[in-house]
């Protein structure tokens, strides 16, 4: 740098010395180009020192064929002269000789030294400077003031260099069809002055489709709104909706029902069922009963109200909720039934009764009841199997409150506070009395109360048939008695074989067989065991008890028994006892 200007290949000149620079004569050879006159030294003044001649490139017309083939052979190769150094005012040496890098050919300027040392050769002769021109020529450019080439003082004038750029880089290779070149012109791309067969610029970046953003678009609204509308209807699942909760609701007045279905069945006999509480002897107990009249009369079971003493220790409550007081008309402890009679009640319904002959294995049946006095309490099952022969009772020991009967066994559930209640067929007619059940724990055939451990349901309830019932009942509310069938025989309650063995002696010593009884009239001994009654077979006096008891006083049976290995047969007609 000189005074914060750049030092080109020439010296800068001034303005006077730029007007003396003469234009270059034509060279006549056709190729375009034209050789520059050196300047002539400035006059400077007396004490300025002397200014080193600047190199040009551009030799004048006149400076020999030796100028032309130098400056030919730069333009070749297309290498720049390097400017030499300028001389130092005083210097010793007049003519300083300049060393060329290889490749890199100059012309000396004529104020230069006449020789020029090149590398690795010997000196070389240089060419003779030609005279200048007489005319003065206009420069081809005005003067410029920053004496920048090519319009101030002339510089070198061979073509540049080509740029040499970096190959483009190639764009990674895109999946799916390439996109046609569109139709008309280039596009506009930079333009570079210097550059010479350069690589071609890449292609700008092809614009993303208008219909592809759309399409993502829409896509990601969808994802939005699925997202927002799952989690509402997650809300509205969960909690039931935005707003107040209303449940769907059948019609209220869809209330009929089916006579014989268990609703139905519960409807028409719940108003003849009765809940009785009684309190008596130091103890309390509760049962059920039905409505067998108009006059009050109510069906039970005998140990139900065996503890009251007056009519003030039986209390009924109908399924109404009405309760009056009721007073015992009559019971039988054979048959474990009792009637009591409510009076000035109104709207008594009594419920109507069945034929028990006609059950068969497998028919529905409804219970209702109190267990554990839970009033109104209604259950529902089959007839498990008829004819089941239990007894009941015992608990004072001499036998004198045990029952026979020849049972209908159900699986309706049956406990505590159920006895005396209805059984019922599906058209709502009574065919048996709830009385006993089988508990876990229990000896076979206990009743309520029979020293069962564990009182309860378990599947296994007994009702007594209501042909028996309906006939004790009649005596009960006419006589107030009850009368049971008799063959007039002591049997041997001991005896384990298979039936019912006639005992040797009576009780209290007397015979075993009452003189001018049913059993002497058919020829029956003592010692003779009777196997079977009307063709059922009997295993043991209990059995023969309960199919006696099972029919009526005067109806005639047929035995069949064996006697000294031999089986006979002999009809008898029942006979009649009083029942206590």
């Amino acid at each position: 740098m000189n005074n914060g200007k750049p030092n080109w290949w020439s010296r800068p000149s001034s303005a006077p010395e730029a007007a003396r620079i003469p234009a270059p004569p034509s060279s006549g050879d056709g190729d375009g180009d034209f050789p520059l006159p050196a300047p002539h030294p400035p006059t400077t003044p007396p004490a300025q020192a002397p200014e080193p001649a600047g190199t040009d490139l551009r030799a004048a017309e006149s400076a020999g064929a030796d100028a032309r083939a130098a400056e030919a052979e730069a333009e070749t190769t297309g290498t720049v002269p390097q400017a030499p150094e300028p001389v130092a005012a005083g210097s010793s040496d007049p003519a300083p000789s300049v060393v060329l890098a290889k490749g890199e050919p100059r012309v000396p300027a004529p104020e230069e030294a006449p020789h020029v040392q090149d590398q690795g050769q010997g000196p070389v002769p240089a060419p003779a400077p030609q005279a200048q021109p007489q005319t003065q020529a206009q420069p081809l450019h005005a003067p410029d003031e920053y004496r920048t080439p090519p319009y101030g003082e002339p510089g070198p004038w061979a073509p540049a260099p080509p740029v040499q750029r970096p190959p483009a880089p190639v764009p990674p290779h895109r999946q799916g069809p390439v996109p046609p070149h569109p139709q008309g012109p280039a596009p506009w791309t930079q333009y570079d002055p210097w550059g010479v067969g350069g690589p071609a610029l890449p292609p700008p970046p092809a614009k993303r489709s208008r219909k592809g953003l759309a399409v993502a678009g829409a896509l990601v609204f969808a994802l939005i709104t699925g997202v927002i509308g799952g989690g509402v209807g997650a809300y509205v699942e969960r909690n039931g909706g935005l707003t107040t909760v209303e449940l769907p609701q059948s019609d209220a007045k869809d209330t009929g029902r089916a006579p014989e279905s268990v609703a139905g069945i519960a409807a028409s006999a719940l108003p003849g069922v009765v809940t009785l509480h009684v309190r008596g002897g130091g103890s309390s107990g509760t049962g059920t009963g039905f409505v067998l009249d108009t006059k009050g009369h109510i069906l039970t079971n005998n140990h139900v109200v065996d503890g009251a003493r007056s009519s003030a220790d039986i209390s009924v409550t109908f399924s109404s909720g009405e309760t009056a007081r009721a007073k015992l008309v009559g019971k039988d402890t054979g048959y474990d039934l009792a009637v009591v009679q409510v009076t000035g009640v109104s709207g008594l319904k009594p419920l109507p009764l069945g034929n028990s002959d006609g059950v068969r294995v497998g028919d529905p049946v409804v219970a209702i009841g109190a267990p554990f006095d839970l009033s109104n309490t209604v259950t529902s099952g089959i007839i498990s199997a008829k004819e089941r022969p239990i007894t009941a009772g015992g608990e004072k020991g001499d036998g004198s409150d045990v029952s026979y009967v020849d049972a209908l066994q159900t699986d309706a559930p049956i406990n505590p506070g159920n006895s005396g209640g209805p059984l019922l067929d599906s058209k709502a007619r009574v065919i048996g009395i709830n009385s006993a059940i089988r508990a876990a724990g229990g000896s076979g055939g206990d009743g309520e109360g029979g020293g069962a451990s564990q009182p309860g349901s378990i599947g296994l309830g007994f009702a007594i048939p209501i042909n028996q019932g309906k006939r004790v009942a009649e005596e009960l509310i006419n006589t107030g008695k009850a009368t049971h069938p008799v063959i007039g025989v002591s049997l041997d309650m001991q005896y384990s074989g298979d039936g019912a063995r006639v005992g040797q002696k009576g009780k209290d010593g007397t015979a075993s067989v009452t003189p001018g009884g049913p059993a002497a009239k058919a020829g029956l001994r003592p010692g003779d065991v009777i196997t079977k009654v009307d063709g059922q077979r009997v295993h043991n006096g209990e059995e023969l008890i309960v199919k006696i008891r099972a029919h009526r006083p005067g109806d005639r049976l047929e035995l069949t028994l064996e006697r000294d290995g031999k089986e006979l047969t002999k009809t008898l007609t029942l006979g009649s006892s009083q029942g206590t």
